[in-house]
């Protein structure tokens, strides 16, 4: 296969973690006999600093020439004032309204090796395989919203329609007939319209899915028990907001931030990869950054974009293998033990790729 990978690495460590996916991603090439091109651009505070717009036109242009993309972070405290009118966020929103990028997706695996990491009890790890299927271009975050300098209100409006629901819901019901055939749709339709009309839309299109349980959660009782019973969860379906948070809330169970991945989906192949996490730039520049959660965005690119399932799965053995050999970053260093800088934690999973 010959493919064409964007590169976003954006700011704080999102160069860091980007070069190693980049490294992840050759060697499955040479390993399978793929040739992969890549071509970098700017994204996020460092295009801003560079030509005052967080996604430029020429950014734009690499990225509609690929065949996914794999993204960094952005941010940082240059660019951390809510009320400029330039921001660093605005060019991941731009990137995916432009794309269409609808449905966001972000597993959420509790590793054993590293069940000292987390703030739960191990027994309540055991078992635990969420993926979170996040609407991604509509709701709160894209609707009518004022706000007035000096006046004492303002408002942002959850818009959604049925449409919007049921694409998003559809990507939720066909992975989980991949996996434990069950789906939990998030929503507060005891008080928003929006999630009412949320759950009647997820609820017609399951009559399409009659082999996949639908449940209906609202979001802070579904909050609680993504930490009392995680185990319980298979596919975790929700609007953009709610995904938002439940999803960071539940990143916790992994044992750090900087373990998972997520892809960004439209209609087609293409998509956007990045890991959750930040561009922490407390510790950029310094190599100790976790590269797991980009490494494991590349594999879900090799998969959901290139549609190489034995390649994603060999990326994601090579991880699970590290870990279970006692390499750690460090955040999910033990106490005593040395952690690997990020780019000698590639290279133990490059060994184990061959």
């Amino acid at each position: 296969m010959q493919a064409k990978i964007g590169t976003l690495p954006g700011d704080g460590i999102g160069p860091e973690v980007v070069a190693e996916g980049v490294r992840v991603l050759r060697r499955i090439g040479e390993r399978y006999g793929h040739t992969f091109e890549f071509e970098e651009a700017l994204i996020g505070g460092c295009a801003i600093d560079a030509v005052g717009n967080p996604l430029p036109d020429e950014t734009l242009a690499v990225c509609e020439g690929t065949d996914a993309v794999l993204l960094g972070a952005v941010g940082g405290p240059k660019w951390s004032d809510p009320t400029a009118p330039v921001r660093p966020e605005q060019g991941l929103l731009e990137l995916r309204q432009h794309f269409d990028l609808y449905a966001n997706l972000r597993p959420v695996k509790a590793y054993p090796a590293l069940a000292d990491y987390a703030p739960l009890r191990a027994d309540l790890l055991a078992g635990v395989d969420i993926l979170f299927v996040r609407e991604l271009t509509s709701g709160i975050y894209f609707g009518e919203r004022a706000e007035q300098n000096g006046s004492d209100y303002a408002y942002d409006t959850m818009f959604y329609s049925t449409g919007q629901v049921q694409r998003t819901a559809k990507v939720a019901f066909e992975a989980a007939r991949k996996r434990r055939g069950k789906v939990t749709s998030v929503d507060k339709a005891n008080v928003l319209a929006s999630m009412r009309l949320w759950r009647r839309a997820v609820s017609e299109m399951a009559v399409d899915y009659p082999d996949v349980e639908l449940e209906h959660a609202l979001v802070d009782s579904c909050a609680m028990h993504l930490l009392r019973n995680p185990a319980r969860f298979d596919v975790v379906l929700a609007g953009n907001m709610f995904g938002d948070i439940l999803s960071d809330e539940t990143s916790v169970l992994a044992g750090s931030l900087g373990m998972l991945p997520s892809a960004s989906l439209n209609e087609g192949a293409f998509g956007v990869y990045e890991p959750i996490h930040g561009s922490a730039p407390d510790i950029a520049g310094q190599g100790i950054a976790n590269p797991i959660a980009t490494i494991l965005s590349a594999a879900m690119l090799l998969r959901y974009s290139l549609r190489l399932e034995d390649e994603a799965r060999a990326v994601e053995a090579a991880i699970d293998a590290v870990l279970d050999e006692g390499g750690r970053t460090v955040d999910i260093v033990g106490d005593g033990a040395l952690p690997l800088s990020t780019s000698a934690f590639a290279d133990r999973v490059l060994q184990h790729l061959g």
